[in-house]
């Protein structure tokens, strides 16, 4: 009886030992399917909401909110990995390219990290924020923002977007459209605003000539929109 429950034991133990130590599997690679189907096609920086902002509430412009939409081969906004590069220049109108001398070095914005992903996806618009401070930006100006998306598993994507002067409206747009979670400000011991949004600097003035490439901006597939709601029904006597 010892014995038979010794061996029990043993082959028990065995048991769960061999059981700790198998290794995960690992997830299954894509299909030329899933590449075809949900695979990043296009991407946009979204022409309504893309705007000049006040994003720390004193008043005064601090940069370009850039809302920038990735889309599958179905024009549905998805998720994707890698980086952008924001160039901003000056607007030349009634010309083949509207883009005059570069204003600023460009901007780079990571998508290659989680924490990248948690703070500039936003789940109401669908689409990543980027908030590209530079604080001589005139709302009363015309600019020309582009943007180049190099993804991490190979692919480039580029657009650009004509953000026009506020002629009617010298003041900044008041605040973010919208904020990914996690943003704060608060006020330093000198008095100076402190905002913990990851903006992306960048004051040295550029001589640089235009590249003389351009894209053709994109109108909108779609805009949000409110919910409709049926009316209400009224039953008769």
């Amino acid at each position: 009886m010892t014995a038979r429950f010794l061996t029990g034991v043993a082959v028990l133990t065995a048991a769960i030992s061999s059981g700790c130590g198998t290794t995960p599997k690992p997830a299954p690679a894509k299909t030329s399917v899933d590449q075809t189907l949900f695979a990043p096609q296009a991407m946009r920086l979204h022409p309504v909401f893309t705007q000049i902002r006040d994003w720390t509430g004193d008043g005064k412009s601090d940069g370009i909110e850039a809302v920038v939409e990735i889309q599958d081969p179905l024009g549905d906004p998805i998720k994707a990995a890698g980086r952008i590069i924001f160039e901003l220049y000056a607007f030349r109108p009634q010309s083949p390219d509207p883009r005059g001398a570069r204003l600023v070095n460009p901007w780079e914005g990571r998508l290659d990290s989680m924490e990248d992903q948690r703070l500039r996806w936003n789940r109401v618009n669908r689409a990543y924020i980027f908030q590209l401070a530079w604080a001589q930006i005139d709302p009363s100006q015309s600019y020309v923002l582009t943007a180049s998306l190099e993804l991490s598993g190979g692919g480039r994507f580029v657009d650009r977007t004509i953000l026009q002067a506020q002629r009617d409206k010298p003041a900044p747009t008041p605040g973010p459209t919208t904020i990914p979670s996690g943003v704060s400000s608060g006020v330093s011991a000198g008095g100076s605003i402190i905002t913990t949004v990851p903006t992306m600097t960048s004051p040295t003035v550029s001589t640089a000539k235009s590249p003389t490439t351009s894209t053709r901006n994109q109108e909108p597939s779609s805009v949000p929109t409110s919910s409709h709601q049926p009316p209400a029904r009224i039953d008769q006597p």
